[in-house]
């Protein structure tokens, strides 16, 4: 089926007190993954390359053609996503691709500028019928908002969508990037305060650092797209370590890649569950 656009998703979910499920991809057998966990929830997925993925690999071309390529491929909608992209050059080639959605990070730019550079980011993203998520000051393993203490205030929050028309806003609740152990300390309280004033999805980023309870009470308090990375590749990299392990001699990669993706799958597919399946006008 065509590349989903995440909004009219986002909406049913919000609407419906359920998560999204947004992954990262970084190699083609991530990407595979998540859409074999997804049609295996039966549930929509927003696939996401981040900009860190696309200086690893050189590009975006290349791993992004192949993730459209498997999302179009999906029996449930699947969203191209660009994520934490800070280069609006970046945003630009991603909207050539296809892309249904973008995360623009101006965060580290001052404040006015950050609402300028994301008010010209929407105008040109909306003109190509893309969604646009946006930060309001930096997420989590960054130094910046989602520090220790350091938390979205609800009202600037309202401000920052009014101001500048994106679709979805990560908001600092709690949660920090590249988080192994999932022991996140989540202010639920303020999660439902900025859900009450905000009027666009928000997304949860380092949600890795999540517990499974956690999660729950977190999309029920009003919190919409959930991003996960760094759980995954530990589910990912686990596989690849115990079966090297377990045989030194082993040189085909696809004899420790392809269980590593399988159980990536198993992992996406329970999460996504975990979430909530969404609703029925936009599950396939």
């Amino acid at each position: 089926m065509p590349l989903a656009d995440p909004r009219p998703i986002l909406a049913a979910a919000r609407s419906a007190r359920h998560g999204v499920g947004a992954f990262n991809a970084t190699l083609l057998e991530h990407a595979e993954a998540l859409v074999s966990g997804a049609e295996a929830a039966r549930a929509p997925l927003v696939l996401q390359i981040s900009e860190n993925a696309v200086r690893y690999h050189g590009g975006l071309r290349p791993l992004a053609l192949a993730a459209r390529a498997l999302a179009e491929a999906a029996t449930v909608p699947v969203a191209l996503h660009l994520d934490h992209a800070e280069d609006v050059a970046l945003v630009r080639e991603a909207v050539d691709l296809g892309f249904t959605s973008v995360m623009y990070d101006g965060s580290r730019l001052p404040d006015d500028e950050n609402r300028a550079v994301t008010r010209q980011v929407v105008a040109h993203c909306h003109a190509h019928d893309v969604a646009v998520e946006a930060e309001l000051g930096e997420v989590g393993g960054k130094d910046g908002v989602h520090a220790p203490g350091v938390r979205t205030d609800p009202a600037e929050a309202r401000r920052f969508c009014e101001e500048t028309g994106v679709d979805a806003l990560a908001v600092a609740v709690g949660t920090s990037h590249a988080m192994a152990s999932r022991d996140a300390v989540v202010d639920l309280d303020l999660v439902a305060a900025i859900a009450e004033l905000v009027p666009v999805p928000l997304v949860l980023h380092g949600s890795s650092g999540v517990d499974d309870e956690t999660l729950r009470a977190v999309v029920a308090r009003g919190m919409t797209k959930v991003n996960i990375a760094t759980h995954l590749n530990k589910v990912f990299t686990g596989v690849v370590r115990d079966r090297l392990a377990a045989d030194p001699k082993l040189l085909d990669a696809r004899k420790y890649v392809a269980p590593a993706r399988d159980a990536m799958a198993k992992e996406v597919e329970r999460l996504i569950t975990l979430l909530g399946p969404g609703t029925p006008e936009v599950r396939s």
